[in-house]
């Protein structure tokens, strides 16, 4: 089989490894808007849809679009209060993504540490 792209390869490889859930998480913070809405609830708690689309020039039709990618990933959830729909970060779609960030970091550490102590042993040889 010939290949013109092995990144496509390689990222179809890693991409199975992930969590489809996570990917979704990473998906919906990943966009900028999605990001800056993420930010002002965790800044200043909940809003609504009309609030969080004040804070940017794109319409109110685009901001929902967003809150919906945010809540197909489970950071934020909508719940009805009489007339609104109040948009809440949800803490565990955070945390998810937060503990497989300290994952990744802490075996990062953990292969840091391995060289300081090649290292450390090649020195004493010397």
């Amino acid at each position: 089989m010939l290949t013109f792209n092995h990144l496509v390869d390689y990222l179809a490889d890693v991409s199975l490894t992930l969590d489809p859930a996570m990917t979704a998480t990473f998906h919906a913070l990943g966009d900028p808007v999605r990001s800056a809405i993420v930010e002002r609830l965790a800044d200043r708690g909940d809003a609504t849809v009309n609030e969080l689309a004040a804070l940017f020039p794109i319409s109110l039709q685009a901001v929902s679009k967003h809150i919906k990618v945010l809540e197909a990933a489970g950071v934020v959830s909508q719940r009805r209060e009489g007339r609104h729909r109040p948009v809440r970060l949800e803490r565990r779609g955070v945390e998810s993504a937060t503990s497989w960030l300290r994952s990744r970091l802490d075996e990062l550490e953990a292969r840091y540490e391995r060289l300081d102590d090649l290292l450390a042993e090649e020195r004493n040889e010397e």
